[in-house]
């Protein structure tokens, strides 16, 4: 085990976790650059129809490459901890059984691009003057998914152990060939779409060579030695065990922005150009603040690895401050700034002031998702993965279509439908910072849906001295003996407790608001009345029912209780 554990496990963490960060925030920043003149190119000199093809496969660059990055998370935290537990034989068979993990997931990614294009192009319900080239754009294109994934598995590495300097310098010199290839393939060889994915392709392949040259020349316990390259079976499980939850949940997030893309179609063609144009902020801001998760999670499970549990909590709280304000003041320069920016897209003054809705309710509230994101690259530092992906699928997913299908479709403005953003990012953050926090405290939300409810029948309406009446019309019979339908009800309650342990016993305090949306007509029960009113004395006395009792929801009420157990 070489030296360079320690720059992990001891030293100033404020400035160690700034100079590993500030190089991975070049690399996220060099990609998004490199594939925006992938779209620059393909649009300038090929038109707008290759242009549109490119474009209306993003959605599903975006759905794989997540993927394959979540899966490289499980090995960057793996490797980190072992490297700073000084376990070298884990190191090594992470670092060999890795590979063929990874390997695997790009041939698999491969087979899906080269199979299935047309029928996920068709979900999409692609525009048919682009489906041709869309299909040929994935299928060259994904040629070059098996050398992205061992990529992403050399850069995990490297992370883990500090070093970031290498994967970009590699992934600089593939992103100057990947313009010049552009350049060359669209102007020189005319080939259009299959161009501009044919030179994605090659500078994977180019960035996978350079990555894994530099790990066989490594001279520490994470080389790649070719001759070592074995599954190991109880190593492969922790890979997965890690890696696949946070693939998962980065697929889950481009299906739900679907849902998303789908309200932002609702409106004219302005706000969807405007939108468009506003929108390459996002990989830009998110990016930038992702180099501080990456290396918030490598710090993390480093230290935990080591021992070293003040370090592991100075992790989190660092890397948190450095995203909070990296977002905050590149959202607020974009705020400041927006139509200069959004002047780099478009020319148009419509589509500018379109773009600026956008601006304005996003430029503020990135800096929010840093709570979100923050967190969840800590408690994958500790290994843990399942629970804070059922938490982000539910609380950044779930949430988003239902907020889509809900609020979006009551005020169907373009406010709306971003505010989702910083909702979802709040109610996430939350929920992940009461389960990874100081243990004891706890948040629990649950929601409710009532159907086809009926109020409580009364029998006797349905005697024949009430509803057997000689010369009872049908109006008056059917008044007494139909049973009355509810309206549905939906309802939303939200609480926080705090536990505290005395031996055997527990005091536990708990904060319930009950009807968090406010809705006073909400109705829980009904009960038909036990009390008729006769309209016609007399011989032919006719009795009419009174209208049915009905419970209805409090308004929004906080709840205090505590409670010992013995």
């Amino acid at each position: 085990m070489s030296s360079s554990a320690k720059s992990l496990t001891e030293g100033p963490l404020a400035k160690q976790i700034l100079l590993v960060s500030l190089p991975l925030a070049l690399s996220n920043l060099l990609q998004v650059l490199f594939n925006m003149s992938d779209v620059a190119v393909v649009g300038r000199f090929a038109g707008s129809t290759a242009l549109g093809s490119v474009g209306s496969t993003s959605i599903f660059v975006t759905l794989f490459t997540g993927f394959l990055i979540g899966l490289s998370n499980g090995i960057n935290v793996l490797v980190a901890r072992f490297y700073g537990a000084r376990h070298a034989d884990d190191v090594e068979k992470t670092v060999h059984s890795a590979l063929l993990v990874s390997l695997a997931a790009g041939v698999l990614l491969l087979l899906i691009g080269l199979l299935g294009s047309p029928a996920l192009l068709h979900l999409l319900n692609t525009k048919e003057d682009l489906y041709p080239g869309a299909v040929l754009y994935l299928r060259v294109y994904f040629l070059g998914m098996p050398a992205l994934a061992l990529y992403n598995y050399g850069n995990a590495i490297f992370s883990a152990i500090g070093e970031t300097k290498k994967p970009l310098y590699y992934l600089c010199i593939a992103g100057v060939l990947n313009i010049l290839l552009n350049l060359f393939f669209v102007i020189v060889c005319h080939l259009d779409v299959a161009g501009v994915a044919l030179a994605s392709a090659i500078s994977q392949c180019v960035s996978a060579f350079l990555v894994l040259r530099a790990l066989t020349r490594v001279q520490d316990c994470y080389a790649l030695n070719f001759h070592k390259v074995a599954l190991d079976p109880a190593t492969t499980q922790r890979i997965l065990a890690l890696g696949l939850p946070a693939g998962f949940q980065n697929a889950v997030f481009a299906i739900a922005n679907l849902f998303i893309q789908a309200g932002v179609n609702s409106f004219d063609s302005l706000m969807v150009k405007g939108n468009s144009a506003a929108a390459n902020a996002d990989n830009l801001i998110y990016d930038c603040m992702a180099a501080f998760y990456m290396a918030c999670a490598s710090f993390m499970s480093q230290n935990y690895g080591a021992g070293k549990p003040d370090r592991v909590k100075k992790s989190y709280f660092i890397a948190l401050g450095y995203s909070f304000g990296v977002g905050l003041l590149l959202g607020g320069s974009l705020f400041v700034f927006g139509r200069e920016f959004l002047a780099l897209f478009t020319t148009e003054p419509a589509v500018i002031d379109a773009g600026m809705k956008r601006v304005g309710v996003m430029g503020l509230a990135y800096c929010i998702s840093a709570f979100m994101d923050c967190t969840i690259a800590a408690s994958r530092g500790l290994g843990k993965t399942v629970v804070p992906t059922v938490i982000v699928i539910l609380g950044s997913c779930v949430f988003r279509v239902i907020w889509v299908y809900t609020i979006f479709a009551h005020f169907h403005t373009i406010p709306s439908l971003y505010l989702l953003y910083p909702c979802s990012w709040m109610l996430t953050a939350l929920a992940e910072i009461a389960w990874f926090g100081p243990k004891g405290w706890g948040c629990r939300a649950s929601a409710g849906y009532a159907g086809r409810r009926y109020v409580e029948p009364m029998p006797l309406r349905r005697t024949d001295r009430i509803a057997g009446q000689g010369g009872i019309t049908r109006e008056f019979f059917d008044a007494f003996t139909r049973q009355e339908r509810l309206p549905d009800a939906f309802t939303l309650d939200a609480a926080l407790f705090k536990s505290f342990r005395f031996e055997r016993s527990r005091l536990t305090a708990s904060l319930m608001l009950r009807n968090l949306t406010g809705e006073a007509d909400t109705v829980y029960g009904g009960y038909e009345s036990l009390r008729v009113r006769r309209i016609r004395p007399g011989d032919d006395t006719l009795y009419a029912p009174h209208a049915s009792r009905c419970t209805y929801a409090w308004p929004r009420s906080f709840y205090l209780t505590i409670s010992y157990r013995f």
